[in-house]
């Protein structure tokens, strides 16, 4: 299967269609009025799918097992035909589409099998998914100009030489990936001052500013201590997500000091520099964070 361990949870929804068709009215007929000798169809037929959608991981491997947590079956008859119309909703890190299309596909060969000692000449076809919401394609955010951003890498061994930087590099790289471009990136020794001098510099003609680096308990982890009074606004839900996907994956994730808040129109971000923080805290918040630069430039969104 897919690795999507990284990934976050968010509100997941799929829809699903299939049509049924029957050869002649008095199939329609025995199902409207609950004569069909196997049974009440679209009740049974309902049934089976809301079994089938929670055991979709056990008949198509590539299948994560999902938890389920909302399953509608809905009918729509029109002529000779039979639409079923099969809707999937969870909380979890990846899409339910094949969910919704094995529970509709279910439905329409329950009704198949309880339909046909009536009806010979019974079709399934359409099966086909018809809307989804909850991934990537939900949480776009469009931008006019190429969000600029300049990394530094806070480390005294690094900046020495005696060290080679891990965790600026996975940031610039997932930066990349999501299509904002590295201006500058930067190693710098682990001192207040310094840090203090290029945030100032750099929050000016850039939108993002991530330091890496100097969040730790160690008297010379000062980033925090250095970001903190410059800072315009904190926010804490970007430092809550960092911390609390790193803790999901990592127990000692609780004690990095990440630190996100705003000066002007720029986003500065202290993260962790080790190798797998730097790493966890990057998909932890990106590229969903981008959405914090919509919010600072207000409705005048073409100007970003």
């Amino acid at each position: 299967m897919v690795d999507i361990t990284h990934k976050i949870n968010t509100l997941r929804a799929a829809t699903a269609t299939a049509i049924v068709n029957v050869s002649k009215q008095e199939t329609i007929d025995a199902i409207v009025n609950n004569l069909v000798p196997k049974g009440n169809v679209l009740e049974m037929a309902k049934t089976a799918g809301l079994f089938a959608v929670k055991n979709t991981h056990l008949s198509i491997p590539d299948c994560h097992p999902i938890p389920i947590e909302y399953t509608s079956v809905n009918y729509r008859i029109e002529g000779l035909s039979i639409e079923i119309i099969f809707t999937v909703k969870t909380v979890y890190k990846t899409g339910v589409e094949v969910e919704a299309m094995h529970g509709a596909s279910i439905v329409a060969l329950t009704m198949y099998d309880m339909l046909k000692p009536i009806d010979k000449e019974i079709e399934i076809s359409n099966i086909k998914l018809s809307s989804k919401e909850g991934g990537k394609s939900s949480f776009k955010n469009k931008f006019s100009n190429v969000i600029k951003a300049a990394v530094f890498v806070c480390s005294d061994s690094i900046f020495a030489g005696d060290k080679e930087d891990r965790s600026g590099k996975i940031i610039v790289e997932k930066l990349n990936a999501c299509g904002v471009e590295t201006a500058h990136y930067e190693i710098i020794p682990d001192e207040l001052d310094i840090i203090q001098e290029r945030t100032k510099a750099f929050a000016e003609g850039h939108q993002l500013v991530i330091f890496t680096g100097g969040t730790g308990l160690s008297p010379r982890d000062v980033t925090p201590e250095a970001l903190a009074p410059l800072l315009e606004s904190r926010i804490p839900g970007i430092e809550e997500a960092i911390r609390n996907y790193g803790q999901q994956r990592m127990p000692y994730a609780m004690l990095s000091r990440t630190v996100a808040g705003t000066i002007g129109k720029s986003l500065i971000l202290a993260l962790p520099g080790s190798t797998n923080g730097a790493r966890e805290s990057m998909d932890a918040v990106f590229p969903h964070v981008l959405h914090v630069f919509h919010i600072l430039k207000g409705k005048n969104h073409d100007n970003i």
